[in-house]
């Protein structure tokens, strides 16, 4: 058993007690958000470190039609 720290931009994203240890590559799912994980580093023995790298959700704003406003 290992404790795994997922880790963004010197961000712990989460730390989870798993039997098995990701490997560079593995697509990943964290909080909902897709990623991949680019580096992994061994503290101690039962400790890891895990570089995870998320897809960023770029959302687009839809413009408001003014034309529906009420006229007074």
């Amino acid at each position: 058993m290992f404790v795994i720290s997922f880790i963004e931009n010197r961000t712990i994203l989460l730390c989870q007690f798993l039997k098995q240890a990701p490997s560079v590559g593995d697509a990943i799912t964290i909080k909902g958000r897709k990623g991949k994980v680019v580096h992994i580093e061994n503290m101690d023995k039962n400790h890891i470190h895990v570089q995870v790298e998320l897809k960023t959700n770029d959302k687009k704003k839809v413009a408001v039609d003014d034309s529906k406003k009420k006229k007074r």
